[in-house]
């Protein structure tokens, strides 16, 4: 009984002699993620007056703060002297170091595919992009992820590794957008006559672009109808334009040009062909 109490205060005893440097530990990490804060501030200030966008700059100041974190998580393992037990454990621990390095590996990769979305600017904050299924405005780049907001008000978090894998669509990188949509007439309507006049009407909608100029085109036959093809571009850098505004408008504009001028259309148009009878018909039948 008097061993076991022994060891616990031994163990009392070690623990408050480790009091200070814990203390310590907390007050250094404390202090160099304010000296992160401030670096970082200082660094955004500097880059505001270089090309970089407002997303990139932000990136950038986060991974200054990372940087004087992980310093001080150095220091504050060296005034613990937990230094050698974690090298030992990197080291020393061949199963246990590669268990983490698996279970770490994403994290790895989406900071790495990060820092090169930084510097290559394949988009900024406020462009239209695409990967995979998913489709959205860009809000922020993290160091793990980048964060877009799609048409219906949907917050994604991509891993940062996948835009930089798969395929990546920018829609607004130069500031112009193609919209298109399709429309279905009538075999026996005059189609070229019918894209020409619906060609006139889109370019006096407001905010379509005169150049690059609009298109119409027939794009393929159904059984039911002849598909016409309407293109026209508008400027996304104009805040005041509207994906949606503009491109209601300019469906409007097609239908009216259409049923004013005596066109049969729909999405599925069907062609009509009535047989006249002249006459009486005769019927005979025979018997054999």
């Amino acid at each position: 009984m008097e061993e076991a109490v022994g060891i616990i205060e031994a163990s009392l005893m070690n623990a408050a002699g480790l009091v200070p440097q814990i203390a310590i530990s907390i007050i250094v990490l404390i202090v160099m993620f304010l000296l992160g804060r401030l670096a970082g501030n200082l660094l955004l200030r500097f880059l505001k007056t270089s090309t970089l966008s407002r997303t990139h700059r932000n990136f950038f100041r986060k991974i200054i703060i990372w940087v004087f974190v992980l310093v001080g998580v150095s220091i504050s393992l060296n005034i613990m002297n937990l230094n050698a037990a974690s090298i030992g454990l990197l080291t020393g621990g061949g199963i246990t170091a590669l268990a983490f390095g698996i279970a770490f590996r994403d994290i790895g990769e989406n900071i790495l595919a990060g820092i090169y979305l930084a510097f290559s600017k394949p988009f900024k904050m406020g462009d239209l992009v695409a990967t995979g299924d998913l489709e959205g405005e860009v809000q922020e780049v993290e160091l793990r992820h980048t964060h877009i907001r799609t048409y219906d008000g949907i917050d994604i978090f991509i891993p940062n590794a996948q835009l930089f894998s798969q395929p990546l669509l920018n829609y607004t990188m130069d500031g112009l957008r193609r919209i298109s949509f399709t429309v279905g007439i009538d075999y026996d309507d005059d189609a070229a006559a019918a894209c020409r006049l619906m060609m006139e009407r889109i370019q006096n909608v407001e905010n379509v672009l005169p150049d690059p100029p609009c298109v119409t085109s027939i794009s393929g036959f159904t059984p039911q109808y002849v598909e016409l093809k309407i293109y026209y571009w508008i400027n996304t850098f104009n805040k005041g334009v509207d994906y949606w505004h503009v491109k209601s408008a300019v469906m409007d504009e097609c239908r009216l040009a259409l049923k004013e001028n005596g066109y049969t259309f729909s999405s599925n148009v069907q062609t009509a062909n009535t047989v006249k009878v002249v006459g009486p018909i005769d019927v005979k039948s025979s018997q054999a």
